[in-house]
């Protein structure tokens, strides 16, 4: 929370809009970038400056889906029915924020390279003495399409003019206005009041407040950020693209910085929630993402994707793994190509090789299962060997049930557990068997046919194959 100035900041968002430039029927906000919505990452660095209940998210389009992902952080909310401007969407605050003292901050939903230090520069030129507010601003070689900021011999702020509004001379200014505010409150609101809708759209301007204040005798500051990425805004699916490879760069660095080896970090897929411990490893093109924790001394292979998975340290995950909503403990070795579909618990040095697939599994410490198997809805004890070809049979059809194999159990390839099932501690499966019944601690089960040999019958076989193949 920032303390440079004793009064009370209060941050507005705004969100309402549709943003018809995305193409898209899924409110812009809503639209991700480095792994979270770009409603989300506004709020992030806003809550770094004020405190949630002083936080107000103006939602409209989708308001009830942009409300639900942002509850959560425990930001209030204004509804704007109608999108009428921006000053309009101002004004629906007005119930909640008119009368509380202060800074009041505006800021746009859609700018999520936006950060917090670029806020509280903002906030030290709207403090200023004498100032009733700033103005963020940037410079474009090309300004074309943006409100100028329009300047007085003293340099502070007199206007801010629309494109279509603007003065041959006025078009030549290439400093544009971000739409990004900090007013003192107390003069801001009698100034909104005054806004009408005297324009060809009809709609209420929040630039109109900057002439208003400055014909009352204030005082407006332009406040000019180098980096015109964090203000610009995405209004575009390219634009998208670019704030989220500029959010994974600046997450892998951040990793990077604190310990972490990145191999090729332009490749890879780091979401922002994501921690990974010291001097470990993330290979090219592998993917992090969600609320992915990795412990120290891991790598991470090529390829590898991780969705909400927990790791201890010491972990290895083999190029080409797809993990999903599970839990590793330290020294697990997992893949390459294994997959974990969810709610997985695998203890300490657990092996899980090559093709192998795992639901709702509880390995158990030491456990192996080294390829081409399926665990379902099952827990295996400690150290048990789990053969190749390997499955656990857990649903009939109707049902879904658990498999549960004891301590130091010894499974043997192709082995078919067909569940419900229970397995005592160190018992034998004998290799191709299908087994049905519950095995005693200590035992040996096998469940197949017994072999026959007919000699000859090799040649049998080839011969009636060909006698076939001559009368067609």
């Amino acid at each position: 929370m920032i303390s440079s100035n004793s009064t009370p900041l209060h941050i507005v968002i705004m969100a309402a809009g549709l943003g018809t430039r995305m193409r898209s029927s899924q409110a812009k906000v809503l639209h991700r970038a480095g792994g979270m919505t770009m409603a989300e990452l506004i709020v992030r660095q806003s809550l770094r400056l004020a405190p949630r209940e002083r936080i107000c998210v103006i939602t409209g389009y989708q308001a009830e889906e942009v409300e639900r992902i942002l509850a959560p952080y425990g930001v209030r909310f204004a509804r704007q029915p109608e999108q009428l401007g921006t000053g309009h969407a101002v004004l629906c605050t007005r119930e909640l924020l008119e009368a509380e003292p202060g800074t009041l901050m505006i800021i746009n939903g859609d700018c999520p390279l936006l950060r917090a230090e670029t806020l509280e520069a903002l906030l030290e030129t709207a403090w200023r003495p004498g100032v009733a507010g700033a103005v963020a601003s940037t410079v474009l070689d090309d300004a074309t399409g943006y409100g100028r900021m329009i300047r007085n011999a003293a340099g502070e702020l007199e206007a801010i003019v629309e494109e279509k509004a603007a003065s041959v001379s006025e078009r030549a200014v290439r400093e544009i206005n971000t739409g990004i505010y900090a007013f003192d409150a107390a003069r801001f609101w009698p100034a909104l009041k005054q806004v009408k809708p005297d324009n060809p759209a009809r709609e209420y301007y929040l630039t109109d407040v900057v002439s208003i204040l400055n014909a009352a005798g204030e005082t407006l500051l332009p406040h000019v950020v180098a980096d015109r990425r964090e203000v610009l805004g995405v209004n575009n699916r390219v634009e998208l693209a670019v704030a989220d490879q500029v959010l994974r760069m600046r997450k892998a660095e951040a990793l990077m910085l604190d310990g972490v080896t990145i191999e090729k970090p332009e490749t890879v897929t780091i979401d922002a929630d994501v921690t990974v411990g010291a001097d470990s490893v993330i290979e090219a093109n592998a993917q992090l993402r969600g609320d992915t924790h990795v412990g120290s001394h891991c790598r991470i292979g090529s390829g590898a994707v991780l969705r909400n998975v927990k790791l201890g340290d010491g972990a290895e995950v083999l190029p080409y793994c797809v993990i999903e909503e599970s839990v590793g403990g330290d020294g697990v070795r997992l893949g390459p190509f294994a997959r974990l579909r969810g709610g997985n618990e695998l203890g300490e040095h657990v092996h899980v090789g090559n093709f192998v697939e795992l639901k709702k599994a509880k390995l158990e410490p030491g456990v192996k299962a080294g390829h081409l198997t399926y665990l379902g809805d099952c827990e295996i004890g400690g150290k048990t060997n789990v053969g190749a070809g390997t499955i656990t049979c857990n649903y009939d059809g109707l049902n879904k049930s658990r498999t549960t194999v004891g301590e130091g159990c010894f499974i043997g390839s192709n082995a078919t557990l067909v569940a419900p099932l229970r397995i005592g501690a160190g018992s034998y499966v004998a290799a191709g068997s299908v087994i049905t019944h519950e095995v005693p601690t200590g035992s040996l089960a096998f469940g197949r046919a017994r072999q026959a040999i007919k000699e000859a019958g090799a040649e049998i076989i080839r011969r009636k194959a060909e006698e076939r193949k001559a009368k067609s």
